[in-house]
């Protein structure tokens, strides 16, 4: 099935969103010039989620990638709550109090976020008041323990992960009157997501990361090359201080069955996420919850089984590693993506391609052909193709764009063969899937000049 140039381009863009932090005075006085971000689904519907947001009663900006499994609830709940969570965090105690006592009043709230949303990123209105409900006993908890200290980014970041992953598996539990509520606090909870979250305030740069997709810095070298600095490290069987940490966490009878196939009780690949109450709550707990669920729960194959060699639960955890870094000049942009990016493409080469696309200057690397026998007519078809490919670059409006289109249509040479990106841009729902995963990617451009400055 053949697709020409502009329906692989309309498939490609529609879920592109690109944001530009506004000048003032002509001056632009954040570290971050904007962001590009885009989704390209294989699962149906998309289990993957983005969100991006101005915290406005701090500085900084929040931006994050979430990778569902087990269906698309949990990520989404995660993508509209989490941001919430650390701002609240990260307020200082007099703006708590105001924020508790205009609830109190039934005064107008202080606004907490700005969100930069695409059409498709929606909000689960349904929900939105048991949200409001379980965050608001957060800020009041917060305001009861008040140490009169500044919190410290890091720390906030760690609370408010842990504390939404709480909120979560609480919610489920208590479970609500309202029956179609009931069912989606419970789809949340049963199902998972990965998360990794950077907040970006002047010179400091903090990536919380729970689960396997990653954030990378994509940095200009003198001589202009690029090269990529992990931000992140992935929770899973191929991190052996993950392995040695949950064994840590079960008695030595367990070791063998912790880790089976690659994955967490022989079933999970990440080791860390939000929701899988599967793998945190008592078998106990687990049952009564489905028991007295709504039908639809007892119909899931997956709420009813139980975990093989499931003895010391929790076996997994929400809490986020994180890793900070002080902005250099040199450290142009901030590359946040799901794994599905990272199967397809090594981060030096993806440092390269949106450093290339940032600037417009092509690194022109010698042609490759790893061990491949080449003619001179097929080396000047190489050729030809390289320099039409340089003049379509500019085709794309947007950096995450650019990037999964080299995801997925880049052959052995590294280059986009149109081919090849037709083929599996065209591929069926249930054969996509067998071929790569859902991508999304968010790539923050830094402002030099700011960060000089500083």
């Amino acid at each position: 099935f053949y697709l020409t140039p502009p329906q692989v381009n309309s498939i490609l863009k529609a879920n592109e969103y690109s944001f530009k932090v506004p000048e003032f005075d002509g001056k632009n006085v954040s570290s971050v010039l904007g962001f590009d971000s885009n989704q390209l689904p294989a699962n149906a519907p998309i289990e993957d989620r983005r969100s991006a947001a101005t915290c406005l009663q701090t500085r900084g900006m929040l931006l994050g990638v979430f990778d569902g499994h087990a269906g698309c609830a949990c990520a989404q709940a995660v993508s509209e709550r989490l941001f919430y969570y650390i701002a609240v965090s990260l307020l200082p105690h007099e703006t708590l109090l105001e924020i508790e006592n205009a609830v109190e009043n039934g005064r107008a709230l202080l606004p907490i976020l700005q969100w930069h949303k695409h059409p498709n990123d929606y909000f689960s209105k349904e929900a939105s008041k048991l949200y409001f409900n379980s965050l608001r006993t957060y800020w009041q908890e917060l305001i009861d323990l008040n140490s009169g200290e500044t919190t410290d980014v890091r720390e906030a970041l760690i609370n408010a992960f842990k504390r939404l992953d709480n909120d979560i598996s609480l919610e489920a539990q208590v479970g609500d009157p309202n029956s179609f509520l009931n069912y989606l606090v419970l789809r949340v909870a049963f199902s998972g997501s990965t998360a990794c979250v950077a907040h970006v305030d002047g010179v400091d740069l903090h990536v919380a990361n729970t689960g396997d997709s990653r954030a990378m810095l994509g940095v200009q070298e003198e001589d202009g090359s690029w090269s990529a600095v992990n931000l992140s490290y992935d929770h899973n069987a191929q991190n052996e201080h993950e392995v040695e940490r949950v064994k840590m966490e079960h008695p030595k009878s367990e070791e063998k069955s912790l880790v089976k196939q690659d994955r967490l009780l022989g079933l999970l690949m990440p080791f860390r996420a939000f929701g899988d109450v599967k793998f945190k709550w008592s078998i106990e707990l687990q049952k009564r919850v489905v028991e007295s669920g709504p039908d639809q729960l007892n119909d899931n194959e997956y709420t009813k089984f139980i975990p093989p060699n499931y003895h010391t639960p929790p076996y997994l955890t929400a809490e986020p590693e994180v890793i900070h870094h002080k902005l250099r000049p040199q450290d142009k942009f901030l590359v946040l993506a799901t794994d599905g990016l990272w199967e397809t493409m090594h981060r030096q080469d993806v440092a390269r391609i949106v450093g290339e696309y940032l600037t417009g200057v092509h690194h022109q690397q010698p042609i490759a052909v790893g061990g491949y026998k080449v003619t001179l007519g097929q080396m000047h078809g190489l050729l030809t193709e390289r320099r039409a490919r340089i003049s379509s670059v500019f085709e794309d409006q947007n950096a995450a764009t650019h990037l999964i289109r080299h995801a997925v249509g880049n052959n052995e040479f590294g280059t986009v063969d149109h081919e090849r990106l037709s083929k599996m841009l065209s591929l069926p729902e249930e054969l996509a899937r067998m071929y790569r995963d859902d991508i999304t990617i968010i790539v923050v451009q830094f402002n030099s000049h700011v960060i000089g400055a500083y």
